[in-house]
């Protein structure tokens, strides 16, 4: 019997919908941080659990390792487990104060000459990572692993010493853009939907569609993938679509698509759902455990992303 006051239990989403599926599979495979997310995110559940599941994979000198980001192993903080740590924060209404001061502290150390962050800092070898993860002893910056750091902390309106230069980076990478591939396009956008500047921003974002369309980066028919082509490097199938680039209305990616082609893109996203009840991952598969780690990731992704867009999901 329930003491009296206690809270009653989150209600249950309606058995077979997407969301309940979705549920089964999250209890099923997910990670204790994924497990908290969803909670939060679907079945209101509190913050303190999903920041107390991110200090797992925190480390002493301010950035997050220990597989955060499954394709990479291993102990080691990285640019891309950082990133992901600070979208959770982000999240869950906590990017903020001293947790993200000392991450700035973190970012300062392992950037580049430019002020910006490599893809991968070489401290990652000898541990295993994704084959299509190069590890070089004097990595570029990469506005793919920069654009969504500096857009989530402008978007919390962080000020730091460190965002001054990573930001001009950001401009200079995105402004100059004239062949690129799907994820950095998606960093693009990421760093250009939360830019202090909205004019500059704005005028970045419609040349980018343009780039996007012409270079066919966006699958639009998913009845026809083979009209579209996969970048280099990418998995055989490793299409992205519409709603991969904006992930809500209120992205400026919105723009790049008509109505019709955005519902499609949708429709197509919901018909993913597998029989377990998650999502699968596209990218290239390596190792049993990395698939198996990303998969509810990529669900409670593709679950906002719907919700976002006003679809039922239960």
């Amino acid at each position: 019997m329930a003491e009296s006051g206690a809270s009653p239990p989150p209600p249950t989403p309606p058995a077979h919908s997407p969301l309940f599926r979705a549920e089964q599979f999250v209890w099923l495979t997910a990670r204790v941080l994924e497990q908290r997310l969803f909670a939060h995110h679907f079945l209101h559940g509190g913050a303190d659990p999903v920041e107390t599941a991110l200090d797992a994979y925190r480390n002493d000198d301010g950035g997050y390792g220990h597989a955060l980001e499954p394709d990479l192993r291993g102990p080691v903080s990285q640019p891309l487990h950082t990133a992901h740590a600070l979208q959770v924060l982000d999240a869950v209404g906590r990017c903020g104060g001293q947790r993200v001061e000392r991450v700035c502290r973190y970012l300062t150390s392992v950037s580049t000459a430019e002020g910006a962050l490599p893809a991968i800092h070489p401290s990652q070898r000898g541990y295993p990572a994704a084959p299509f993860i190069p590890i070089v002893d004097d990595p570029p910056s990469e506005l793919l692993a920069t654009g969504p750091v500096v857009g989530v902390l402008h978007s919390n309106e962080v000020w730091h010493a460190w965002l001054f230069r990573a930001t001009d980076f950001c401009w200079q990478a995105v402004e100059s853009l004239e062949k690129s591939h799907p994820y950095e396009i998606e960093a693009a956008v990421a760093f250009l939907d939360s830019a202090p500047d909205r004019s500059r921003a704005e005028a970045a974002a419609d040349r980018l569609g343009r780039l996007v369309r012409e270079h066919r980066l966006a699958a639009l028919d998913p009845d026809d993938l083979d009209a579209y082509p996969v970048a280099p490097g990418y998995a055989p199938a490793e299409h992205h679509f519409p709603h991969d680039y904006a992930k809500s209305p209120r992205s400026l990616a919105r723009a790049w698509f008509t109505d019709d082609e955005m519902a499609r893109s949708l429709d197509f996203l919901a018909a993913e759902q597998q029989e377990d009840g998650g999502w699968p991952i596209r990218w290239r598969r390596w190792a049993p455990a990395p698939a198996l780690e990303a998969r509810p990731m990529v669900t409670i992704a593709a679950l906002h992303t719907l919700r976002a867009y006003g679809r039922a999901i239960g």
